[in-house]
């Protein structure tokens, strides 16, 4: 298995740590623009899927039908902070479907940020499923489950109606058959496929000739997401400051392990990232790093995530995190 040497972490300058990576860029036509390492591994997409499973949702009307506003459509993308915004979003969504939160299949956490944190242990004293990361989509499942009088019971199961669709439009967007499908830490199915059929069926969402009649609602999922990019993240979230970065040319997602993906209208490709040891500081260097060489976003604020300062517990300026490619 090729891979590239991306990420090395320093300190007192000399090389502590390093983080292999394999990326690709690809067009949807299926060309492979740039490749850096080989792009055939298998790799779960974990969270980098989230913008495919809302167009599943979301496909043949269903966000017309529904009435979803574009936060709606955002949270659905997200792996969100559980910021009060966040939770809000979400109570009033489940308060209007007339579901309970405990009909969510995510697991209880608690808000990302400390001072949510701190307010949800005083409030609530529990963890709760609204604070999961993933709750905005489960409750776009929930949703799209009422709406098409689906049973909401076992809608994380990949025998359920919704996730067959899933299955099949993640087919064929792709061009390749699935044949594992793992499950995601939030519950909901995630299949194991080349990077690269991965990155193929991203960049259809980036052009509007490949989706036929599906071609709005992908736009309006890429527009929701550049409109309100802290609702896919955080306020402080690295998806929501590359976005924004971007001035609306670039919706960036992250997912566990080390994968990062950049869908780009504007050249309609994709650009998916996997770190070997799933390492997401070295996914954040790295797709900072690869995307500065498309030279779309101003390369002085992308410098600032390529090139980081490693500081240690007194705030001191130890080493550096850099990309190296």
């Amino acid at each position: 298995m090729q891979t590239i040497k991306m990420v090395e972490v320093t300190r007192s300058d000399e090389v502590e740590s390093f983080h292999h990576g394999v990326a690709v860029l690809i067009n949807s036509s299926g060309e492979i623009l740039k490749e850096w390492g080989n792009s055939d591994l298998n790799i779960y997409p974990r969270s980098a899927l989230k913008p495919i499973q809302t167009l599943n949702l979301y496909k043949d009307g269903i966000a017309e039908a529904m009435s979803l506003t574009d936060e709606q459509i955002a949270i659905t993308t997200a792996s969100h902070h559980a910021e009060i915004f966040h939770q809000e979003i979400i109570s009033n969504w489940l308060k209007k479907i007339d579901i309970k939160e405990e009909n969510l299949s995510c697991g209880h956490d608690w808000p990302w940020n400390l001072e949510d944190k701190f307010r949800a242990k005083l409030e609530y004293k529990n963890k709760r499923k609204i604070y999961h990361n993933c709750s905005g989509k489960h409750c776009g499942h929930l949703a799209v489950c009422k709406h098409k009088n689906l049973t909401i019971e076992n809608y994380q199961d990949k025998t359920h109606p919704i996730q067959k669709d899933l299955i099949k439009l993640i087919e064929n967007l792709s061009e390749y058959k699935i044949k594992n499908i793992g499950i995601d830490g939030c519950t909901l199915p995630n299949p194991l496929m080349p990077l690269k059929k991965f990155a193929l069926a991203a960049s259809q969402l980036t052009d509007s000739k490949k989706l036929s009649e599906n071609a709005d609602i992908a736009k309006k999922i890429f527009n929701s997401c550049i409109k309100f990019p802290e609702f896919t993240g955080g306020t402080k979230s690295i998806n929501c400051i590359l976005t924004k970065l971007s001035k609306g040319k670039i919706f960036f997602k992250n997912g566990a392990e080390g994968v990062f993906l950049a869908l780009i209208p504007e050249i309609k490709s994709a650009l998916v990232v996997k770190i070997l040891d799933g390492a997401a500081r070295a996914a954040e260097t790295a797709i900072a790093g690869l995307i500065s060489e498309l030279n779309i976003i101003d390369e002085s604020e992308l410098a600032k995530i390529k090139f980081s300062d490693v500081t240690n517990s007194t705030g001191q300026n130890i080493g550096k995190m850099r990309f190296v490619l």
